[in-house]
């Protein structure tokens, strides 16, 4: 009995079996995620859409890429945007104020009144130190 012989061409062939799957669940999260993600549908078209989808995947999956192309690229895009905007607002509100800001501040507590000369210099100093 010959022993089963696997050759580089049927490795070959598995990996882009493997790879072409990989894509389709990749695709498939995709749609799924911007079907969910959607703003400007109702929750009837989603189901709709999502059951499309999950009867006739190859078909469901070309259809909306073709017909959400746009949509889907917008909403990707507004996604990053508004993920780097929150990123600036947290880097900005954990890096403080700059030293100068911070004496500008005590200053204006000063002249208000509201801290001593005392306070200001050591305010100053731990600016500048």
């Amino acid at each position: 009995m010959p022993l089963a012989t696997y050759t580089f061409l049927d490795v070959l062939w598995s990996m882009i079996i493997f790879f072409a799957f990989v894509i389709w669940i990749w695709l498939l999260i995709t749609v799924f995620a911007d079907i969910f993600r959607r703003r400007d549908c109702g929750g009837f078209t989603k189901a709709l859409w999502i059951i499309f989808v999950i009867v006739l995947p190859y078909l469901g999956v070309l259809i909306y890429l073709i017909a959400e192309h746009n949509g889907m690229a917008d909403r990707s895009m507004k996604q990053v945007q508004d993920v780097q905007a929150q990123q600036e607002a947290y880097i900005k509100s954990v890096a403080g104020s700059s030293p100068a800001d911070q004496i500008a501040q005590a200053k204006q507590l000063l002249d208000s009144g509201a801290i001593t000369q005392a306070e200001f210099d050591a305010i100053k100093a731990k600016a500048l130190g």
